[in-house]
């Protein structure tokens, strides 16, 4: 199978679309002086390829009043219940991502609350969940580092 190479313009096309997703073609066009069609083209070919999986809308949570961030371990009584108990995280709208890792914990968790109490409160319902042995919460007190475009830029220097 032929191995799709990113050139360029798809790099920058890339780089302006992590910014803002939601960019016009016409923009991105002017910007990089080729045509609208060529942006339209290359933008397909990647999503055929599956380098562009959709497009995002960021929302500012803090805004709406979800300005706590709390990181939380998941400790199974057994790891055949992994399906189940991320099955039941995903009922719990507060959790925005959970992976499943090796090492310390067997799920990892990010979640966003109102303050401490609503905090509380998610935690005890991730605790209640069978085949959850125990949980190990860290609070985020600041965001540092969000940067989509590092790593983007580091893997075209490899390519």
């Amino acid at each position: 199978m032929k191995k799709f190479v990113l050139d360029e313009i798809d790099h920058q096309i890339l780089d302006i679309l992590i910014d803002n997703a939601r960019t016009p073609f016409t923009d991105i066009a002017k910007k990089l002086v080729v045509s609208a069609g060529t942006i339209h083209v290359r933008v397909k070919k990647m999503e055929e390829e599956g380098i562009i999986k959709g497009s995002t809308l960021t929302i500012d949570y803090e805004k709406m009043n979800y300005a706590f961030i709390a990181h939380i371990g998941v400790y199974l009584e057994k790891t055949s219940r992994t399906k189940d108990v991320i099955d039941a995280l995903g009922l719990i709208p507060n959790i925005t991502v959970a992976y499943i890792t090796a090492g310390k914990y067997n799920i990892f968790c990010k979640i966003r609350a109102k303050n401490t109490n609503h905090a509380k409160e998610i935690i005890f319902m991730i605790d209640d969940i069978p085949g959850v042995a125990r949980t190990e919460t860290m609070i985020s007190l600041e965001e540092s580092i969000n940067d989509k475009k590092r790593l983007m830029h580091s893997v075209f220097r490899d390519l």
